[in-house]
Formats: structure tokens, C-alpha cells, sequence
């Protein structure tokens, strides 16, 4: 089965790096790397590089029939970068990245099917907040 499930609170060391859980590196091989990108407002993601494909080829259709959307693509793939994680799974999230999001000594990282994303664990908690009643409304849809 592939994909990310889960949550896990993880530390943000002194240099910026967190560990990737082991549920997450499972399957990828040694020196797979991974997209991360501001994508929305609130969290971090990163996709691993095998679907990180599906999205440049979503943004250069985006491209090709909005022109006028090249300055919004220009500043979500500036703020990008590639990252692999190091022997120990740990991966480094640039200080500028990381204030964005308001993220600081804590990250929460959450399985978000085909990537991951990357909270603050107070803001997630927050955006979580009174979904329960949208899980109701939509589980009869996903789970027959």
C-alpha cells in the first residue's frame, strides 16, 4: 500500500532540520528526494519526487492557458526547494520557509495521501477544528 497516513509531532533541531518518520521513508529508496513548497498559506508540503512530476506538468498546463498566472506560478517555485533526507531521515527546511507557516521548535507532519504536509502543530489543531461533522457528511461517500 502506498501513500502517507498519519500524524506525528516531531522536533525542529537548532540547524532547521526535522526527521521524517519512518512510516514516511518506508518504501522510498536511499537518496529519494522530495519537493517542498508553500503550496498553501498555512502548511508546508512535500511531495516525493515521483509525484512531484503530475504537479510541474498541472503548473505548466496552468501556464499555457493563464499567462497571466506566471507571476503567482514564478513565486510558489521560488520559495521551492529540493530536499533529501540525510542518513538519519532528517530533512532541512529553510528558516524562510519555515517562518511563513510559523513553524519553530515543533512541526506536526501529517500523511496527506500522495505527500506530506507540514503544520505548526497549534495551527493545525486549529484548522482541525469542528470537522467532525464534515468527516460525517462525507464518509458515506468514501467508505462503502
Amino acid at each position: 500500500m502506498g501513500g502517507y497516513l498519519g500524524s506525528y509531532l516531531n522536533q525542529v533541531d537548532e540547524k532547521g532540520r526535522i526527521t521524517l518518520p519512518a512510516a514516511f521513508r518506508k518504501g522510498a529508496e536511499a537518496g529519494a528526494s522530495f519537493v517542498l513548497i508553500q503550496a498553501h498559506s498555512d502548511a508546508l508540503t512535500l511531495y516525493p519526487s515521483e509525484n512531484w512530476g503530475e504537479v510541474q506538468q498541472r503548473m505548466r498546463d496552468l501556464a499555457l492557458r493563464r499567462p497571466n498566472k506566471r507571476h503567482a506560478l514564478l513565486s510558489l517555485t521560488a520559495n521551492a526547494q529540493e530536499v533529501t533526507p540525510d542518513k538519519q531521515g532528517r530533512i532541512l527546511i529553510a528558516e524562510r520557509l519555515r517562518s511563513q507557516v510559523g513553524i519553530s521548535m515543533e512541526a506536526r507532519l501529517v500523511g496527506a495521501l500522495d505527500k506530506i504536509e507540514i503544520w505548526d502543530p497549534v495551527r493545525f489543531e486549529r484548522a482541525i477544528e469542528g470537522t467532525e461533522g464534515d468527516i460525517g457528511s462525507i464518509a458515506g461517500s468514501l467508505f462503502v
